[in-house]
Parts: C-alpha cells; sequence; structure tokens
C-alpha cells in the first residue's frame, strides 16, 4: 500500500449517518464506489487502491443497505436504486461538484448510473469487473461457485473466508485485519437485517415491469460512454464475473477501453492496486483533454 494515511470520516447525507473513508487533500477528486456482498465497505473495497492514487483526493463512502458503518437503519425500498439515491446524497453533502467516479461490481452499475443522472458532473467514469453491468447490458451468466459463496454468507467468520476466496485471488489479501475488519462491519447490529432487505428489494426491482427499466443500459450505456471518458478494468482471473461475460461486453461498448489484468480476481484492485492505480492515473492524465 501506498504511504497515505486513510482517514474515517462520517457526514449526514440527507439523513443517513454515513461513514466514508478518505485520503488525499487538494488533488483532483475520486469518488470510488465499493461492490457488494456481506461486510463490503468503502475501505474494504477500496481502501489499497485510493490510497495508491497519489496525487488525487479519493473519497470511499461505505453505501446504505447493510454496508460499512453507514447507518443500517436507512430504508432501501428500492435495493440498488437507493444506492445511486445515497451517492448523490453523499456527493451533495460534500460539496463535490465535479468529479471523477470508480466503481467495482455492484458499485460500477451505481456509478454508470449516477453519471447518467448527472452527467455535468462526471469527469471521467472508471468501471472494474462487473457482472451487474452485464446483466444490464442484457447478458447472461450461469452461477458460479464464488456467486453461491457470496449468497450464502450465514454470519461465521468462515463463511466471510469463503466469500473472500471467491472475490480474491492472492490468497495473500485475506489477512485476520481484513476478515475482522468485513466480519465486524457484517455482523453489526442491523446489518444483516439491512442487507436481507437490500437483497429482497433489488430482486423485485428487477421484476417490476417499470422499476426494472430503470436497470437497463442497453441503449443508456453506450451513448454515456460516448461522451463522458470510460474505461473497464477487469481481472483475468475473476471467478465471479466471468472473463467471457466481460470479453462479450467489450463489443457492446465501442468507446470504452478494456485493461484485462493478469492474476486478478473479481477485485481486482485488491489483488492489484499498484496496477489498477498506474491504469487510472494514466487515464485521468490521457483522457483530460477529451473530458
Amino acid at each position: 500500500m501506498a504511504d497515505r494515511v486513510l482517514r474515517s470520516r462520517f457526514v449526514n447525507a440527507n439523513g443517513v449517518k454515513t461513514h466514508y473513508t478518505e485520503v488525499g487533500d487538494d488533488g483532483p477528486t475520486l469518488v470510488a464506489i465499493h461492490g457488494g456482498g456481506h461486510g463490503s465497505s468503502g475501505k474494504a473495497g477500496m481502501g489499497e487502491l485510493i490510497a495508491a492514487l497519489t496525487p488525487l483526493r479519493c473519497v470511499a463512502p461505505d453505501s446504505v443497505g447493510g454496508y460499512g458503518m453507514t447507518d443500517p437503519f436507512a430504508p432501501t425500498p428500492h435495493g440498488l436504486l437507493d444506492r445511486v439515491a445515497h451517492l448523490e446524497a453523499v456527493a451533495d453533502s460534500l460539496c463535490l461538484d465535479r468529479f471523477a467516479l470508480l466503481g467495482n461490481s455492484q458499485g460500477a452499475w451505481v456509478a454508470a448510473q449516477y453519471a447518467l443522472l448527472h452527467p455535468e458532473r462526471v469527469s471521467h467514469l472508471i468501471l472494474l469487473g462487473s457482472l451487474t453491468i452485464g446483466q444490464a447490458m442484457g447478458l447472461k451468466q450461469e452461477p458460479t461457485a464464488a456467486m453461491k459463496a457470496l449468497q450464502g454468507y450465514d454470519g461465521t467468520r468462515a463463511a466471510m473466508k469463503k466469500l473472500l476466496e471467491g472475490l480474491v485471488n492472492d490468497p495473500s489479501k485475506i489477512t485476520d485485519e481484513v476478515l475482522d475488519q468485513r466480519q465486524t462491519a457484517a455482523t453489526r447490529p442491523g446489518a444483516m437485517a439491512a442487507m436481507a432487505a437490500f437483497t429482497k428489494a433489488t430482486e423485485a426491482l428487477r421484476r417490476d415491469p417499470i422499476l426494472s427499466l430503470q436497470m437497463d443500459m442497453r441503449t443508456t450505456l453506450p451513448v454515456l460512454t460516448a461522451h463522458i471518458p470510460t474505461i473497464f478494468i477487469w481481472g483475468q482471473d475473476d471467478h465471479f464475473a466471468l472473463p467471457q461475460t466481460g470479453r462479450a461486453l467489450e463489443p457492446m461498448l465501442p468507446k470504452v477501453k478494456f485493461h484485462w489484468v493478469a492474476g486478478a480476481g473479481h477485485q481486482v484492485q485488491n489483488d492489484k492496486p499498484e496496477v489498477v492505480a498506474a491504469i487510472v492515473l494514466e487515464f485521468l492524465r490521457t483522457a483530460q483533454g477529451a473530458a
């Protein structure tokens, strides 16, 4: 990890006590959105990456839905759409006028949806391995062992380790500290119930004939990425969002450059933080004129 100190902060985001992890001071701002799964948070999902993104100021919020240290009792009646609304509230509360936006997995869909709603505020879009976006683009993928491990989390430390083994390829990254951090977040009062309610609402959202239209990106994402500089970074050894899903997605987004990272899994940013940081910083530097 780069020699930058991660700071733990709280903000009132439209009435929701929201925790976020921050690093850096006065540089250009990047907001990093973590993926789904029990115990996920800004620090757990993005800490190593944002620590390496010198000289940026980075903000990684813990979402509603039972994540991190954000209020687990914040309602999420519309599931994944509520993560987008929460991001809107966080950006407003922190007075972030214009920023680069990065998201992994479920968080990549949240980032893209936010950019669709507020294109004037997003300078660059960085998406990391996302089955949720693949599904939003009409792609189908059979459940994998990694997916079943995430969905089968039962509150035990052993199940958390199995969950992480499906997301991260490098076993040295699954330290006791990481396990303790995610396990504490996942089992704090209200978190399990919040995650169950969030998951149920997201499933209902996908089935609703009207609300599900907001999940579909087959028309909108190609247009968005033609106007906002965008890249996709995918682990070549992703066992959750399979590389073949990413390869099928690639020609559907002709304006998006895909980067394939060897030896990295679903949390490509945790397996290879320095590699991903270098890709992101080069993208922000070379795409500055286009933005």
